[in-house]
């Protein structure tokens, strides 16, 4: 994956931003089946000239954003996968916002990527940056909330003309268009297919945001919880279709290796087995056109290996567990052990020889103090709940696909990619996710069903990972080695601080480079800067790519410092910020307050405080800030008991509070656990841990109390992502409260393999 690449997509929620502008697309009406379709339009597109055209047609070719139902149903079709997160109920209640209709009429469909590849821009337009991630983005809610603002013009004006009323004596709200003077009514239904001939001679201005109803004055729950609920929602892993086969996989256990040899003969006689294929990487086909995958195809390529195809899945896995197999390791045993990793890391680090990515000043400045550190983080899988799996049927003529990807426009040109169709013959259903964390980006395991499908063609095949190949065949969090060395004046000031980052495999910068403390002008004399170590294991998007490490080594080296200067860590974080967006000093008080700053603790008891940022670290009034204060236990032989967390966060406003309540309590769990437990073990070049049972994962009873406040959030108008911030600093905040209860400050994750014992 092509970091440059990866961190311009992140960047963009901020680059794009665009000013709303009516001129820059059109919004097309057409009747569907009695009721009313919309759909926005690039205005310099050709699916604009084609609009104009011929509406009907298109309507019944391209699937619409938003459809009304004669009955009141109100259809939003949403370009974002469903992982849990909200994100698609977040985009309805966009749209029903401005379209004041009921909210209990409103349903969701996931929006076809196939289709908007054939008339680009009919979901698309102002999506940016990719087909999938986010609801709240600067460069996605202006444009929902238009469409249904356009929507509910259309129906007024539709109303007022069969009345023969002005629109503007129209009012409509709760799925209905009433004339008061009359006292006559309407549903939306009932005029939807009136209210798709009308023309608009401009499009509606939104209403001001104190004229909300909807967001950020209730708390609606997803639209997919009654279904998961009922057992009638759709997963990946729930997809079946008439005469589906199944096929369990096995790959290289040294990634990148290859499949020497294997013996098919030894299972084809077992019961219910179809077949065996191969899985080779060099057999790819590629596209036959141009493609455009979100994060490139580096990355997306398959380790070599076999699958067996069966009647049922069972069969197939015993079957694959029978097979006679033989590996070509490559060079993956060279890197035998995560022990030769951190030693290669540590040679690399001792040079201070990175590229620069931060400058300012000169860190040879003579310091009265100096403060030297190097901080660690380790792979880790992401033990999604829904094991890796796809559905396809390939023929020569077309593919068609079930995928829980997390990223539809790059699952689709995967697909392209490794079938050698032409798009247009690529068909691709999404599902819901069953846990992503950025495992289901880039797409791997979409070109291993495609691999498989390809080779036993006109049938339907279900590709289903074991939960150990889907763990041992992991796309996993980078890890990090960070060197720092911090220079103090005499009067404790920090004036200079110089670091290096060694990663392995995808590294952003975000939080590191453009740490706060850099931009804020706080520290004079800094030079931050990168190194890369490549190794043969796989790594990608693991929530907050890379910034949960920055935050972890940024935020120790800043409490060393505090400890160093003999200054309270919250004083010495406000004196840095002092100039900064206010918002960061709001988050560190409120949040020492409601923890009991400063108050005393027994022996063997401490308070750690940490604050950081995504994806916007380095600007004011950008991102999500978030800042967390933890209340931990060491017993002298070294059990660690996290008690409490405090957290406070300004992401500028919300629009469902319960919503981003619940992303608050998952993201700190989630930082709780990959800073308590998470570490993979390498040996002889392969992945050890295989289920659950070697994935430590923090139980109900490890739980501490988790206090979300909402006191710190500023009224800015942005509406930042914040579902990855509070990952970062949770693990530096009980590092640093490790510190206080016991003197030994800890430096690598997981904390559960360091010695916190004392005396």
């Amino acid at each position: 994956m092509n970091p440059d690449y990866l961190m311009r997509k992140y960047r963009q929620g901020k680059l794009l931003n665009p000013a709303m502008s009516r001129r820059k697309f059109l919004i097309s009406a057409s009747v569907l089946a009695g009721g009313l379709s919309l759909q926005l339009i690039p205005s310099n597109s050709n699916a604009a000239a084609s609009k104009a055209a011929t509406p009907d047609a298109a309507a019944d070719e391209f699937s619409p954003w938003l459809k009304i139902l004669p009955d009141d149903t109100v259809v939003v079709s949403v370009p974002t996968p469903e992982i849990g997160n909200g994100s698609s109920t977040q985009q309805a209640m966009n749209i029903a916002e401005e379209l004041e209709c009921a909210w209990q009429n409103v349903k969701v469909e996931f929006a076809s990527y196939s289709r908007e590849h054939q008339q680009p821009g009919s979901y698309a337009v102002g999506l940016q940056p990719f087909f999938g991630g986010h609801s709240t983005d600067h460069d996605r809610m202006p444009y929902t909330l238009q469409l249904g603002a356009s929507a509910r013009e259309r129906l007024k004006l539709a109303a007022a003309k069969r009345w023969g009323v002005p629109v503007t004596d129209v009012v409509a709200r709760d799925s209905v268009l009433s004339h008061k003077a009359s006292g006559r009514t309407l549903r939306f239904g009932e005029v939807a297919q009136e209210a798709a001939g009308v023309e608009l001679s401009a499009e509606p201005s939104l209403k001001p945001q104190a004229e909300w109803r909807l967001l950020g004055k209730t708390k609606p729950h997803k639209l997919q919880l009654p279904e998961v609920v009922k057992g009638t929602a759709v997963y990946g892993i729930d997809v079946t279709l008439p005469g589906m086969v199944y096929a369990a996989i096995l790959q290289c256990p040294v990634h990148g290796g290859l499949l020497k040899s294997h013996d098919p003969k030894a299972v084809l006689d077992m019961p219910g087995v179809k077949a065996v294929v191969v899985i080779d990487p060099a057999g790819r086909v590629g596209s036959p056109v141009q493609a455009d995958p979100t994060f490139g195809f580096e990355g997306s390529e398959c380790h070599g290996g076999v699958a067996v195809i069966a009647e049922h899945y069972w069969q197939a896995k015993k079957a694959l567990d029978a097979l006679p197999v033989e590996w070509d390791l490559g060079l993956g045993p060279f890197w035998s052990s995560e022990e030769k990793i951190h030693q290669r890391q540590d040679r690399v680090l001792e040079q201070w020889s990175g590229s620069a990515l931060t400058k300012a000043g000169d860190v040879s400045v003579p310091a009265a103090k100096t403060v030297e550190a190097t901080y660690r983080t380790p792979f880790c899988e992401h033990a999604a709940m829904e094991p890796l799996n796809g559905t396809a049927i390939y023929t020569k003529d077309g593919l068609e696909f079930w995928h829980p990807t997390q990223d539809m426009q790059q699952a689709f040109w995967v697909a392209v990619d490794e079938s050698g169709l032409q798009p247009d013959q690529v068909t691709f259903h999404q599902t819901l996710v069953g846990g992503g964390f950025g495992r289901r980006v880039i797409g791997d395991d979409v070109r291993a069903v495609v691999a498989i499908a390809r080779q036993y063609p006109g049938v339907p095949v279900k590709v289903i990972w074991s939960r150990e190949e889907t763990t041992r065949q992991g796309s996993y969090r980078t890890p990090v080695a960070a060197r720092y060395k911090a220079g103090l004046d005499e009067q404790g000031a920090l004036i200079s601080l110089q670091g290096e980052t060694c990663f392995s495999g995808m590294e952003l910068s975000l939080g590191y480079s453009d740490m706060v403390y850099a931009a804020s002008g706080a520290i004079p004399n800094m030079r931050l800067a990168t190194s890369k170590l490549l190794t043969h294991i796989a790594t990608g998007a693991y929530r907050a790519p890379c910034y949960n490490s920055h935050a972890f080594t940024v935020e120790s080296i800043i409490d060393e410092c505090a400890v160093a200067a003999a200054a309270d860590p919250l004083d010495f974080r406000l004196k840095l910020l002092e100039n900064w967006d206010p918002a960061w000093s709001d988050c560190l008080n409120i949040a020492a307050q409601k923890a009991s700053w400063g108050e005393s603790l027994p022996k063997g008891q401490g308070r750690g405080i940490a604050i950081s940022n995504w994806p916007h670290s380095g600007s004011k009034q950008a991102g999500s800030t978030v800042c967390a204060v933890a209340h931990v236990e060491v017993s002298q032989a070294g059990e660690l008991k996290v008690h409490r967390i405090d957290f406070t966060f300004d992401c500028g406003r919300i629009v469902n509070k319960d919503a981003v309540m619940q992303q608050l309590q998952g993201g700190i769990v989630f930082g709780l656990n990959m800073a308590l437990n998470e570490g993979l073990t390498i040996k002889d070049g392969a992945i050890m841990e295989g289920n659950f049972d070697g994935l430590p994962l923090l139980k109900m009873a490890d739980i501490p109390e988790i206090n979300i406040h909402f006191d710190a959030l500023s009224g800015h108008d942005r509406f930042a992502i914040i579902g990855e911030a509070p990952v970062g600093p949770v693990g530096p905040a009980i590092a640093n409260a490790i510190y206080q209860a016991t003197g030994k400050r800890v430096r690598s994750m997981p904390f559960r393999k360091q010695d916190l014992s004392w005396s």
